[in-house]
């Protein structure tokens, strides 16, 4: 017998998953989640294949992540790779965001337009085209073996996978020119990395998306587990009124009965068509839950059946539980959208994205470093002077060629050679680093001991723009 066994006899240590069988209902929230999916989708699908003129010998791709060349593009923006902190920024800007909106909305970004809302959503439609809805799926998945159970169910895999497909390849178009990407991809010519990294997105997709679904909200997605930590009384929820649907009863039986006894029946009359329609298959009745990604279905059905039954709308509801509190106390609810974490949330919003607006506004598209040689320091010439060499590296982040001179300061008599140029003039082509053998000579006695600072100054004789970095001139000790 097993240790588990031997200790819990028969009883199990995990529950076994109920599989949900979500109903389609109809009402405002659904409505804001199909504009939603088919925005995001839309913006995700299509913005590979958007066209970006910025010169020849440049990618024409709105947005691309071009690992081969080191450089992300965002419509007219060009990142390097050292100026990886504007990712960071991004990032920053999301974090703050997600909170700004989670304090005022609760859970609306896993309602409406997380990727595994958006992407489970699609294929649960697709579920419902081919297998119908719940009852029907229901009853399908009870019968035995049969062709037509097998066709169905052969079919909605095969759309998933196409569907998965598309947005594991759609992924790799950020990464690599959509229309070159997609020929290669169907010709056989693309590279292994490109095949294993369609594959792995087609795989995620269909197993989140199709399989896994709930599962993900409810136990692998860390978010909801410190997400209550941005909440507050004022913070708008999916709530039930408990105050006004409690005691619930069915319409015609038990309502008699409350009413016989002398209590007043509440308004919900226990249907459960919103447990029936939500997502993760919880009931929002029993309050707050972890499982809640507050996509407000079961808010659509329960107004479809107060509808019916004439009864007052928003039993579910959108709404605080401060406002709750009052209404159930017979005050005027009150709301209050500005409180300390929304002004903190929207200040280092505004902070951090004013920085980043700044810094893309005033960033220099000239960058230099210097790399002085290490083995030897110095080299003693034969008129006695001293002389150091310096690896020059010129980045022109322009579309066009760069013509830049070469200014060194610090010592007295300290002249500048330039490998390959006389001039003392050098040419970096358009979007590119140029690097240079750069030697630095002191006369004779001119020299002062040890290390001293020196300042290399690139000057665009275009543009006029300028960049500055700090050296050291090194001489051998007296």
């Amino acid at each position: 017998m097993s240790l588990a066994g031997s200790l819990f006899g028969k009883s199990k240590l995990y529950a076994e998953h109920v599989k949900v069988y979500p109903q389609r209902i109809w009402g405002r929230f659904r409505k804001l989640k199909w504009t939603t999916l088919a925005v995001l989708l839309g913006i995700y699908y299509l913005v590979p294949w958007i066209r970006w003129d910025r010169g020849p010998n440049v990618p024409d791709q709105a947005v691309l992540i071009d690992m081969g060349g080191r450089r992300a593009y965002f419509l007219w923006i060009e990142i390097w790779p050292q100026e990886v902190y504007y990712l960071t920024g991004l990032l920053i800007l999301g974090a703050f965001g997600l909170f700004f909106a989670t304090s005022l909305l609760g859970r609306v970004w896993c309602g409406f337009t997380c990727p595994q809302t958006v992407w489970t959503d699609l294929f649960m439609q697709v579920e419902r085209w081919i297998e119908g809805d719940r009852n029907a799926r229901m009853k399908l998945d009870q019968q035995g073996f049969s062709l037509g159970k097998a066709s169905r169910k052969m079919a909605k895999h095969a759309v998933w996978l196409l569907i998965a497909l598309a947005t594991g390849g759609a992924w790799a178009m950020y990464f690599d020119d959509a229309p070159t990407l997609l020929r290669r991809f169907f010709t056989g010519d693309a590279s292994q990395l490109q095949y294993i990294f369609v594959a792995l997105f087609t795989a995620t997709t269909y197993v989140l998306a199709g399989w896994a679904r709930e599962q993900v909200c409810i136990y692998m997605c860390p978010w909801p587990r410190f997400q209550a930590a941005m909440f507050d009384e004022h913070s708008l929820l999916v709530t039930y009124e408990t105050w006004r649907g409690e005691p619930r009863a069915h319409l015609k039986r038990e309502t008699a009965a409350i009413a016989a006894s002398g209590e007043k029946a509440g308004d919900c009359i226990d249907c459960g068509l919103c447990v029936r329609v939500c997502p993760t298959g919880i009931d929002i009745r029993n309050g707050q839950q972890l499982a809640c990604i507050g996509c407000g279905l079961c808010i659509d059905a329960c107004n479809s059946v107060m509808e019916k039954i004439g009864r007052p709308l928003e039993l579910i509801t959108y709404d605080a539980l401060s406002a709750q509190a009052d209404r159930a106390a017979g005050r005027p609810p009150k709301r209050r959208l500005v409180r300390p974490r929304t002004i903190i949330y929207a200040v280092a919003i505004l902070l951090v994205g004013v920085g980043m607006l700044a810094s893309l506004s005033l960033r220099s598209r000239l960058d230099i470093s210097l790399l002085a040689d290490r083995s030897p320091l110095f080299v003693r010439l034969k008129d006695g002077g001293i002389q150091n060499a310096y690896t020059l590296k010129i980045l022109n982040m322009q579309q066009k060629s760069g013509e830049f001179s070469i200014d060194v300061r610090g010592i007295d008599g300290l002249e500048m050679k330039l490998i390959g140029t006389e001039t003392g003039h050098i040419l970096v082509t358009p979007d590119a680093v140029g690097t240079f053998r750069l030697l630095l000579q002191v006369p004779k006695g001119a020299a002062p001991a040890g290390s001293t600072p020196i300042s290399v100054t690139v000057k665009n004789l275009a543009t006029g723009e300028e960049s500055l970095h700090d050296a050291i001139f090194n001489a051998p000790a007296l």
